[in-house]
């Protein structure tokens, strides 16, 4: 039985999430501390090897890994010859394009023809501005970018950000987007049957604990005369389970799945209708 190679980011906050995902998702891998580069489930079909975010298209696409979990951003620049197969519902963020605060230029248009440009995308900041007519000079740099125009180093920035704030303490300001990006699925493109019918199944799994994420089982003893109006704002997935209870002929017992934003109105509605005995709960997967 083929063994599915997993690649995820040794580091950082997305790989916390991607590693308690797939833990969710049921692949039960062990614990791990921060040294860990390797760890595979008791039952030898899932081993995930920890490497950088930046790396993890080149393994996949050398087979060294059969899926891997980066961004789309960092695909995108590397023109990785492999398969996204699945967007993740995390790690969005934006690529901008940043001025000092105080420059005139209101737009990508309005800068110089010969500009020099610090990013860590040099592929994908070259082919921006030369669509937008520029003639850039790329600075390559692995950190620190918002920093080097107040050095002297470069005109604008080409950056990563979610919410703008690093841009704004370093006295920056946006002046166009170029991408948006999340965390995604990638996959090598020569994978034998066995390890595609596996990656379908992770896939499965994944998709079924974001989807539960969002949502919420609720169970509530319901008096019969008001069950038609109940059913009527907690539809469910399809409809709601009713069951009857033993000994008593005037109430029934309504199982649903409702949104997670929902549950606070839904709770109120039940009371108003004599709901009682209302259990809330947390669904860890729904295969719909």
């Amino acid at each position: 039985m083929d063994m599915l190679k997993i690649a995820i980011p040794n580091k950082g906050r997305l790989s916390e999430k991607i590693y308690d995902l797939l833990n969710c998702a049921g692949l039960n891998f062990p614990s791990k501390d921060e040294r860990t580069l390797q760890v595979t489930t008791l039952d030898k079909n899932f081993s995930i090897i920890f490497v950088r975010t930046q790396d993890i298209p080149m393994f996949v696409e050398n087979g060294i890994a059969d899926i891997g979990f980066t961004g789309f951003d960092i695909l995108t620049e590397l023109k990785s010859d492999v398969n996204k197969i699945m967007d993740l519902d995390f790690g969005y963020c934006e690529m901008v394009v940043a001025v000092k605060e105080e420059d005139v230029y209101l737009n990508t248009e309005d800068l110089p023809l010969n500009i020099k440009v610090a990013t860590s995308f040099p592929n994908i900041a070259r082919e921006y501005f030369v669509k937008k007519g520029k003639n850039p000079k790329i600075i390559e740099v692995s950190g620190a970018t918002e920093i080097t125009p107040r050095l002297g180093l470069a005109d604008v920035v080409v950056d990563i950000t979610s919410s703008g704030s690093t841009l704004k303490s370093n006295k920056l300001r946006i002046i166009d987007k170029i991408l948006e990006s999340t965390a995604i699925v990638i996959s090598n493109k020569n994978l034998s049957d066995e390890k595609k019918e596996k990656t379908q199944g992770v896939l499965r799994a994944l998709k079924s604990v974001m989807d539960a994420r969002e949502k919420k089982y609720l169970m509530a003893h319901i008096p019969k005369s008001s069950l038609e109006e109940a059913c009527e704002f907690l539809p469910g997935l399809s409809s709601p389970t009713i069951m009857t209870l033993s000994g008593d002929d005037k109430n029934v017992v309504m199982h649903v799945v409702v949104d997670a934003n929902k549950v606070f109105d839904s709770i109120d509605k039940l009371k108003k209708l004599g709901g009682k005995g209302i259990l809330i709960m947390t669904v860890d997967q729904m295969v719909k």
